[in-house]
């Protein structure tokens, strides 16, 4: 087993340097790189400066002779380009950047954004919290509700129980997060209803005071709304693949030869199918918390204010923050290839007749 989980580990660095040339070199090639935005954004600056100086009565007078006397108008000059490329190693060509920050990701250092100027790994570490609430709570609420609800489904196949419960998990899951989170709001943040729950942010402005018991129903209190939304569309897609695979395990010879010999249902249910029917689960709980811890939910976010990380993913593409933009890709990818060898480890110890390093050789 050691020398199974020594080549994972060993595969993970061609499989990651792969993952970081490939998005390299699409994010290279789209238009509007980081350059074309700041030179918007300084355009911009300067043409509402020229505007409010034309407005007040003045006119734009240039500090240096003829050539930029409106650079809103004009364009930046040559000298200025070469100046921010400089700045930020646009004057290398593309494989010595690439290759230098492989370097320097391998010392987990993510540089800094182009457009704050902080450290991705502060950035990320101030977001981090939120994201893992949110994400926390909501993959224990949606394992807590939807694999006993499965597996009662499964147990009760076909019943009344079984089809208005499917009814009401496929209608959840037809409802898009983010219009059940505004749906919530009209409801139970004073939208048109009660004013139940707060409508922003994660803890309220008079936090740090609280005491301890105060602290944690102030949290709970914030946190309620933005789960339940993000929640929503995961209890029919877990519901349902636990069903299906607890009903295909419940099938087969085994089964009826425990129930043969005597034993009861909770018997067979526990002693039996349970560890097999859970194989498939814990297959897809890499993916289900990559999802749920670091990408969030933009829209759900957006919506109660909350400074995830899925809104600082979106932030950087929008800005072209190739920093920002790689150092989250460095991470996700990183923890998602560790959490699948995780996930291989969990199936032996449900079930230790796997062998994958028999398997592999």
């Amino acid at each position: 087993m050691a020398a199974y989980v020594l080549r994972r580990l060993l595969m993970m660095i061609p499989t990651l340097l792969g993952i970081l040339l490939l998005n390299f070199m699409i994010v290279q090639a789209a238009p509007g790189g980081p350059i074309d935005q700041m030179l918007a954004r300084f355009e911009g600056m300067s043409s509402d400066s020229s505007t409010r100086l034309q407005s007040g009565g003045g006119e734009v007078v240039s500090s240096g002779g003829g050539e930029s006397q409106s650079r809103g108008s004009r364009g930046m000059s040559d000298q200025f380009v070469k100046r921010l490329e400089e700045r930020f190693g646009f004057d290398r060509p593309a494989h010595e950047r690439f290759f230098s920050m492989l370097k320097d990701y391998a010392r987990f250092d993510l540089g800094k954004s182009f457009v704050s100027g902080e450290k991705v790994t502060v950035m990320m570490l101030d977001r981090l919290p939120v994201s893992i609430s949110l994400g926390l709570w909501t993959m224990l609420l949606v394992y807590l509700v939807s694999i006993p609800l499965g597996i009662r489904k499964a147990m009760h196949h076909g019943s009344r129980f079984d089809i208005w419960t499917s009814g009401l998990v496929i209608v959840g899951y037809a409802i898009p997060g983010f219009l059940f989170a505004i749906l919530l709001i009209v409801l139970f943040a004073g939208g048109s209803y009660w004013d139940i729950f707060p409508l922003r942010g994660l803890t309220s402005p008079d936090f740090d005071s609280l005491s301890v018991w105060g602290k944690i129903k102030d949290y709970f209190w914030h946190i309620t709304l933005p789960v339940l939304a993000s929640a929503i569309g995961s209890f029919a897609t877990l519901a349902m693949l636990t069903k299906n695979s607890f009903l295909d395990e419940i099938h087969k010879q085994y089964v009826l030869t425990a129930r043969a010999k005597g034993a009861n249902d909770k018997q067979v249910l526990y002693g039996h199918v349970f560890r097999n029917a859970m194989l498939i689960i814990i297959a897809g709980l890499p993916a289900a918390l990559i999802g749920i811890f670091f990408t969030g939910s933009l829209l759900i976010e957006v919506i109660f204010s909350l400074n995830g990380l899925g809104l600082l993913g979106f932030e950087a593409v929008m800005n072209r923050d190739y920093p920002v933009i790689f150092g989250t890709l460095y991470l996700y990818t990183l923890i998602g290839l560790l959490l699948k060898l995780v996930s291989d480890l969990t199936y032996i110890w449900v079930d230790p007749r796997i062998d994958f390093a028999t398997r592999e050789s």
